[in-house]
């Protein structure tokens, strides 16, 4: 393995392209690809690497993530099903994971439009029969597509694109899709149409639908059953939706004329599978991503998403936690330091169990992602709490831990373009903390709702005291015995004479004997000694 001390490694553990390793050299990251690893193998030297890139034979489980430590960062998947990964366990263990799910549109796009074509002509038994020495002329016979109504079962990406061919061969397309818009379905020049009309009115139905608990078997026996005599039937999406044994039951019936399908439920197909031996079914080992200019993309695009994580924190289709934009995400960073200075403040004040934290957003930072700030700022709450916290897991680790987690969005910023809230319920009180970004340095607004502007340095000492004459001096006195300089101090009260809080950074750390004498002080009620990275 190639690499020195302290540069950061990625290794890819199935096949890539070759001039991957050009594009990590750009990022100046050691670049590996080591096929055929065993579990066991790759759980003894995936440790060493800081990011994994890995196609559909690798297998990342449960097991190989818990076998690695805390360097492993991120898994890329080249291309987009990432079945093969253990999200759960990679966003417990902190781990990003990115998929390239535009990368091979085009190309299983063009697949299923061929497979379309294919039903329609009987290419693939046509060409067999040559092959075999027959001249079947009479025998094989096709129906044109001019005319024909295509109903497409799902119109993101793919689909769009199946349409826009489809069109171009003068198909009329329909299509179902709970998640188009009318506007964007007349964009698209296709019929927005519901269920039952798509099943009862398509020639050809193609599929273009994720896998879900409600797409699986989705076409099956009673969805055939309502679907015109002689249908033809493509999927190119994910195994499962289709139901194997229905196909083929009403292919060798004669309800579907025909039907090809490029994924299956297990893959590699089952020598035992009921689909095999069937009449007019065209089967493909799961091609629709299978070009060569697919392979060369899908492989340069993660190669770069996993470069600018590692140098930049950018993330780019991720699928595990909120993807960003490079613009987003330099925007972002004065605001997570915010978020993070809001958690980091009340871990160090609070003296008991979390079961609440309420996230609140003000003004302009609503037309940035908020989720960034939502994790950086939990991290730093259970940051000495749990052990290795970081923002891709804070959020799975404190619902797991059973503290409850909201946020709250408000386009009125009142007197502030932006302010960022914190509210945090434990099992002794709650506590809550207001900031904002003054001439991009984050600066604290507000402490428990009482006004306070103050901005947060290295060394700080956070007290809250009752609101009498001699309190300064004491404290004044104390810091001084002890040689601290002081470099701002700030108070803030909500009535007079009531509690008083007071924000004072400081040059250099307190030693435990001075938070023990101020605490002892007779007008204050507590002191935390708060420290920011």
């Amino acid at each position: 393995m190639s690499g020195g001390n302290g540069l950061k490694k990625v290794l890819a553990s199935d096949k890539v392209s070759e001039k991957l390793k050009e594009v990590f050299a750009e990022y100046d990251i050691s670049f590996d690809i080591e096929t055929g690893y065993s579990p066991q193998e790759l759980k003894k030297v995936l440790g060493d690497y800081d990011g994994l890139i890995i196609r559909s034979k690798t297998k990342v489980t449960s097991d190989v993530l818990h076998a690695v430590g805390p360097r492993l960062r991120v898994i890329g998947r080249a291309g987009i099903g990432v079945d093969n990964i253990d999200i759960d366990a990679a966003t417990a263990r902190g781990i990003v994971v990115m998929n390239t799910p535009l990368s091979n549109t085009i190309t299983t796009a063009e697949h299923a439009v061929a497979m379309i074509l294919s039903t329609a002509r009987q290419i693939p038994f046509a060409n067999q029969t040559m092959h075999e020495g027959r001249w079947e002329k009479s025998l094989i016979k096709g129906v044109e597509v001019t005319g024909k109504t295509l109903g497409l079962i799902g119109c993101g990406n793919i689909g769009s694109i199946v349409s826009d061919r489809a069109k171009g061969l003068k198909l009329k397309v329909i299509v179902y899709d709970p998640f188009l818009t009318k506007s964007k379905a007349q964009q698209l020049g296709v019929a927005l149409v519901d269920w039952d009309f798509l099943l009862a009115n398509a020639d050809f139905v193609s599929i273009h639908t994720p896998l879900t608990d409600k797409t699986k078997n989705l076409i099956n026996e009673s969805t055939i059953l309502k679907m015109k005599d002689g249908v033809r039937i493509v999927n190119c999406a994910r195994g499962g939706i289709v139901n194997e044994d229905d196909l083929s039951k009403h292919l060798k019936s004669g309800k579907i004329a025909s039907a090809a399908l490029d994924v299956f439920a297990q893959e590699p197909l089952s020598q035992e599978s009921s689909l095999l031996g069937t009449p007019n079914l065209i089967l493909t080992p799961h091609l629709g991503a299978s070009t060569i200019e697919a392979q060369e993309r899908v492989s340069l695009e993660i190669a770069h998403q996993i470069g600018d994580y590692l140098t930049s924190g950018t993330v780019v289709n991720g699928y595990n936690v909120v993807s960003l934009s490079k613009e987003d995400h330099q925007k972002l960073l004065p605001y997570k330091k915010v978020a993070s200075q809001l958690g980091s403040f009340i871990a160090q004040v609070r003296e008991s169990a979390y079961q609440k934290i309420t996230w609140q957003y003000f003004g302009e930072i609503l037309n940035l992602p908020t989720e960034p700030l939502l994790r950086v700022g939990l991290k730093n709450l259970m940051k000495g709490v749990v052990e290795s916290v970081n923002e891709v897991n804070s959020l799975y680790l404190a619902k797991e831990r059973g503290i409850a987690v909201e946020e709250i969005k408000n386009q009125n910023s009142l007197k502030y373009k932006n302010l960022l809230s914190l509210k945090v319920l434990t099992e002794k009180k709650e506590i809550s903390l207001t900031a904002t970004l003054f001439a991009g340095v984050p600066q604290i607004i507000s402490i428990n709702e009482v006004s306070i502007q103050a901005s947060l340095m290295r060394h700080n000492l956070y007290l809250e005291n009752r609101d009498e004459p001699g309190f300064i001096k004491d404290l004044a006195s104390v810091l001084y015995e002890e040689q601290i300089n002081i470099a701002s101090f700030h108070l803030g009260r909500k009535k007079k004479g009531g509690k008083a809080i007071c924000l004072i950074t400081l040059d250099s750390q307190p030693s435990n004997d001075l938070l023990e004498k101020i605490n002892q002080l007779p007008l204050v009620e507590t002191s935390k000694f708060i420290f920011m990275d």
